[in-house]
């Protein structure tokens, strides 16, 4: 059975990667990324699990007189750190899936 001795490695292989995988998915959810809007007026930080973990508003934002545009701030400035996170997840773990073509455009 020539063709076994392929098998197994192939399987060793795709353990190796397996790990590999899992420990880039582990640091990316380690990760810290930084979403800002306004020119720098409101920040959002977030994991690489896509868990907001802080938000900073300048003061000189907030204006009682104009909540919506504060509310737009902080959208688009969590908006820019999921996007942030989705790139680079993508970039991360796609380098394990290129060819393999998953369905759905998974990664």
């Amino acid at each position: 059975m020539k063709g076994m001795g392929n098998m197994g490695n192939m399987m060793k292989q795709m353990q190796k990667m397996q790990k590999k995988m899992a420990q880039a998915q582990e640091e990316l959810f380690e990760s810290t990324f930084t979403g800002t809007a306004g020119g720098g007026m409101v920040t959002v930080t977030a994991n690489g699990k896509k868990e907001i973990t802080d938000i900073e508003i300048k003061e000189e934002v907030v204006d009682p007189d104009d909540v919506e545009m504060l509310q737009d701030l902080i959208i688009a400035a969590t908006n820019d750190v999921l996007k942030q996170i989705d790139e680079k997840t993508a970039d991360t773990m796609g380098q394990f899936t290129k060819g393999l073509n998953l369905p759905g455009g998974m990664f």
